[in-house]
């Protein structure tokens, strides 16, 4: 097998939480570009069922869109029992979904903190725990990879996001953690740190754009197709020893 060929999905299936835009749409495309069919989660809006619509038309039959929430374990574990019942099986998990505000910690009440927590840990505790109990009843492996952020390792300004960067560094930690529990069953789990990158909810923060560039030794910020080749690299089969791993891509912005 040559290595390109260690990168294709053909026969895999995936699941990626927050597919309706930004990384996570871009994420569904790299693998049904590497041949995978691919759950598109999200909670249910128009940007779920434009996205789904989307893919459709241009990867017939490769696709199914559910509406989850994943905060809730019900959710989490049917959206599971759709993937197998509608693909089959269950190779691949994406633990992508994520929510920020901005609000500085000494105003924060104790709701929003939670709630940050909860889409952000939780919600890839649930996301990641439930693609590993499908994988370990396949006994075939898999790969999970979780969306953490640069925000897990350094302390963002001037934007007051101190909740965030504590639930991304969780996140990072309990990808770790399950690489570790999960390797037995050859079920590799590894994270990805991105650091500003120009998604639809990035895109009209001009002012912080401004001020963001400075600090970035490549003077951008990174676009969401920039991260589709780690995202491939982490779920294919070019990747087989690769666990417990986090890896940063912001441009070198951790680096000074």
């Amino acid at each position: 097998m040559s290595i390109l060929d260690k990168f294709k999905l053909n026969g895999k299936v995936a699941i990626v939480t927050g597919a309706g835009q930004g990384i996570g749409k871009r994420v569904v495309l790299a693998y049904l570009e590497a041949g995978a069919k691919v759950v598109l989660a999200a909670l249910d809006d128009d940007n779920l069922s434009n996205t789904a619509a989307e893919f459709e038309s241009q990867f017939p039959g490769c696709t199914m869109p559910f509406a989850c929430d994943v905060t809730s374990q019900s959710s989490v574990d049917a959206l599971i029992e759709a993937t197998v019942e509608h693909f089959g099986r269950l190779d691949i998990g994406v633990a992508n979904a994520g929510v920020v505000t901005m609000n500085g910690l000494d105003k924060m009440d104790l709701d929003e903190f939670e709630r940050i927590q909860k889409v952000n840990v939780s919600g890839v505790f649930l996301t990641a725990q439930a693609c590993a109990k499908r994988m370990i009843e396949q006994g075939e492996g898999g790969s999970i990879v979780v969306t953490a952020s640069m925000s897990g390792t350094v302390i963002n300004t001037p934007q007051k996001i101190g909740h965030y960067c504590a639930s991304k560094a969780a996140a990072r930690q309990l990808a770790k953690a399950m690489a570790v529990e999960f390797a037995e069953h050859n079920i590799r789990v590894n994270s990805i740190s991105p650091g500003y990158i120009m998604t639809e909810l990035v895109e009209p923060l001009t002012d912080l754009h401004a001020l963001w560039k400075p600090q970035i030794p490549m003077r951008r910020l990174g676009k969401p197709e920039e991260l589709m080749g780690l995202y491939l690299y982490m779920a294919s089969d070019a990747s087989t020893y690769m666990t417990g791993s986090d890896v940063i891509i912001d441009g070198g912005f951790t680096t000074v």
